[in-house]
């Protein structure tokens, strides 16, 4: 099988965890990989076949991408998808496309044709230029030519059959984590330790910083909110606007900009937290949100897309209206109740079955077979 892919480990996002932790899943299945990424080369990269393609020459790595694919397609009995509108040329071996966002949406906001904080619902119905409907139109056509499309969650099934993919063609298999990944190392009270922190009340959140993960509303938010101080893990091209508005908001002595670190480290964090927050005005079926579960943190989400089937208010977390700044700041201010943290800790567990690893890889593999054959 041919995985081609825009990003790979060690660089974050949903995609490259997602191949992370299922493919040496499928290598024990039997599958032969090959992967096909955009990024540098990495001296943590991972066990399987990898080929990169360096991002530095723009007018030379579509059709690098292209040749690389070319060559291993010849070979292979399937290609997935887990990027669509990657330069691939037509033809050859069946295709799985596996789909956890819009990636119309997030290129016409990377380049600056719609508004960074377009709504992505909105953006299914509503009309645009000539470049932002001809990036709709390659999207839906290119996956109403797959063999099968996998996506993680509900939302994501109904978003996708809002492109013409026929719902036959659409299999809902949700994320999960590898079951090591999910055990926590010890309480909280001995992850601050080693973290070297107090016990003052802490927010985590982790993301790419993008402008639809909302995190420029909650410094906005928290700094209504006094009592907690907030760490951000994860970097990108909002982080400069991101910094100025900590000063702008005199929040320096409360907030703290981690940049990129390892999953290890961020399951520590995650531990030490009281809260794990995720104000996004888009998710597919974020692996933070069942990450900060599994090691038993509660979370405080947007009521957003993938996030209400992760998040039972009031049972695992809090979920808020968005883009509703008060709906924030009153989360914020509820957190601090006496109590709720525990309470809401103490069933961080609870539903958490629905996202078993061994069923995801089991269901992805006989998906895969049925595809190839």
């Amino acid at each position: 099988m041919l995985v081609a892919s825009g990003i790979a480990p060690p660089e974050a996002g949903g995609p490259a965890t997602w191949l992370q932790d299922v493919l040496p899943a499928l290598q024990a299945q039997g599958w032969e990989l090959e992967v096909i990424s955009f990024g540098d080369a990495s001296p943590d990269g991972p066990s399987w076949p990898l080929k990169r393609i360096p991002r530095s020459i723009p007018p030379l790595r579509l059709a690098r991408y292209a040749g690389a694919a070319w060559s291993r397609m010849r070979g292979a009995d399937l290609v997935l998808h887990t990027t669509p509108g990657l330069p691939l040329p037509p033809g050859g071996p069946p295709r799985v496309y596996r789909i956890v966002g819009d990636q119309a949406w997030e290129r016409s906001i990377r380049r600056g044709w719609i508004p960074p904080d377009e709504d992505i619902e909105r953006f299914q119905l509503q009309r645009y230029g000539r470049l932002v409907e001809l990036q709709k139109t390659l999207r839906s056509r290119e996956l109403q030519r797959a063999r099968r499309v996998i996506v993680p969650g509900e939302w994501l099934r109904r978003l996708v059959t809002g492109w013409g993919v026929m719902p036959t063609q659409i299999q809902v298999i949700p994320n999960a984590l590898p079951p090591l990944a999910a055990t926590p190392a010890q309480d909280q009270v001995v992850a601050r330790q080693q973290l070297g922190l107090d016990d003052q009340p802490l927010l985590l959140t982790a993301a790419r910083l993008n402008p639809w993960k909302g995190i420029d509303q909650l410094l906005s938010a928290l700094a209504q909110v006094p009592q907690f101080r907030l760490i951000v893990a994860g970097d990108g091209p909002q982080r400069p606007a991101l910094e100025r508005q900590v000063e702008q908001l005199k929040l320096e002595p409360r907030v703290r900009f981690m940049g990129q670190i390892t999953r290890p480290q961020l399951a520590l964090y995650m531990q030490a937290a009281d809260w794990f927050v995720l104000y996004s005005g888009y998710e597919g079926l974020s692996h933070s949100l069942l990450e900060s579960l599994q090691v038993g943190t509660p979370v405080i989400a947007s009521d957003r897309c993938g996030n209400p089937e992760v998040v039972t208010q009031d049972q695992n977390g809090l979920l808020v209206p968005w883009p509703d700044g008060d709906a924030l700041v009153e989360a914020l201010q509820r957190a601090l109740q006496p109590g709720l943290r525990e309470r809401l800790a103490g069933n961080a567990a609870d539903g958490l079955e629905r996202f078993s690893f061994e069923r995801m890889v089991s269901q992805t593999d006989a998906l895969l077979r049925i595809c190839r054959d």
